[in-house]
């Protein structure tokens, strides 16, 4: 198995001077203990306009910070926005080539939608529309890195013959994902040969089924690039502790925190139901209120959270369901103080990642 850390860069207020800054850094120090202890990938979300929760809207120019302060870890873009109102797919191509160059080869591309109407409504973006541009996106960037020079008409974006440049330094391409949040999405990332980067909480059972599947048609699937990229990644939270009842303690404290920030997102779905986004059924106004940060109920299932026997156990689960990568959130809110963060990651580092590393 392959692991990751991954980060949204949640702010607490209050917003005084440097308390950005000092997140930033503390991130970037959490890439240089992960690149040292093994870890196989760093990623990094594009979010906008959501206060405390994330705070990551320029992620090209944190991975090129995190791919200057490291040596071996693949820099992940997770994700790249293919709206029309946010990024122009031609932008997209071009910065991601030259974090491709300047990594030494070390980009994974991800992709999607957004999920919040505070992002889609903040741009003007149509919700109905954004699935058809992701579509669009993807089949004409591996295009705009391959070909000498490259044009386009479609309803999302038109450009006439131009060279997109520089090209990615990896051969034919960086390895393509999509962000899979909404049910079916890790379907389309088969059928288009692209990875499925699991982002929302499951079981094993339904991760099983879900890996089955997406093996099953990604055999017969038809990539929109050159190469295809059969890889499935699920997203956990981590706390690595020697004391398992401290490890489990802080690990609920981070998934509580966590959790009370996504409840106060505006989700599209619940908010613009439509083609685009289709609704659970839940009216917004029967929406559950946020919980309580510090609310030990209802968290997520199978946390790699505990004394490294513990989480060595629930990653023998994960490894049974087929995925290739566990992504691990490593803090929400700074929850958990800097020193103890990468305490859990060296401790993983020695203690649990060799039992899976042969």
């Amino acid at each position: 198995m392959k692991f990751g850390i991954f980060f949204e860069i949640s702010v607490p207020r209050p917003w005084g001077p440097g308390v950005e800054k000092r997140v930033y850094d503390h991130c970037l120090e959490q890439t240089m203990v992960a690149d040292e202890a093994g870890f196989d990938f760093v990623w990094a979300v594009e979010h906008h306009f959501l206060e405390e929760y994330s705070h990551c809207s320029a992620p090209e120019v944190f991975l090129t910070a995190c791919a200057m302060k490291t040596r071996r870890i693949r820099i992940g873009q997770g994700i790249a926005v293919c709206v029309p109102e946010m990024n122009h797919p031609v932008r997209l191509a071009e910065r991601a080539a030259v974090m491709d160059i300047v990594s030494d080869g070390r980009l994974d591309f991800g992709t999607g939608r957004s999920a919040t109407w505070t992002e889609l409504g903040g741009f003007r973006a149509d919700p109905d529309t954004t699935k058809a541009t992701w579509d669009e996106f993807v089949r004409a960037i591996p295009n705009m890195w391959t070909q000498e020079r490259y044009s386009h008409d479609g309803p999302g974006f038109s450009m006439p013959s131009r060279a997109v440049l520089p090209k990615p330094l990896q051969k034919p391409h960086p390895p393509l994902w999509v962000a899979v949040t909404s049910p079916g999405t890790e379907l389309d990332a088969a059928e288009r040969g692209m990875g499925a980067l699991g982002l929302t909480f499951v079981d094993f059972a339904v991760q099983e089924k879900k890996t089955a599947e997406y093996r099953r048609r990604i055999r017969t699937c038809e990539p929109v690039g050159l190469a295809v990229n059969d890889q499935v990644a699920t997203v956990n939270f981590l706390f690595c502790h020697a004391d398992d009842a401290k490890g489990v303690e802080t690990g609920r404290r981070l998934a509580g925190s966590f959790g009370y920030l996504a409840a106060q997102l505006v989700s599209a779905r619940e908010n613009y139901p439509g083609r685009g986004y289709a609704s659970f059924g839940l009216l917004p106004q029967l929406r559950r209120p946020p919980a309580d940060p510090n609310q030990q109920a209802e968290q997520p299932p199978n946390l790699c959270i505990g004394d490294p026997e513990r989480i060595a156990k629930m990653l023998r689960g994960w490894e049974s369901t087929g995925v290739d990568c566990v992504n691990f959130l490593l803090n929400a809110h700074e929850t958990v103080p800097q020193e103890q963060v990468l305490e859990s990651l060296r401790l993983f580092g020695k203690e649990v990642m060799p039992r899976f590393k042969k």
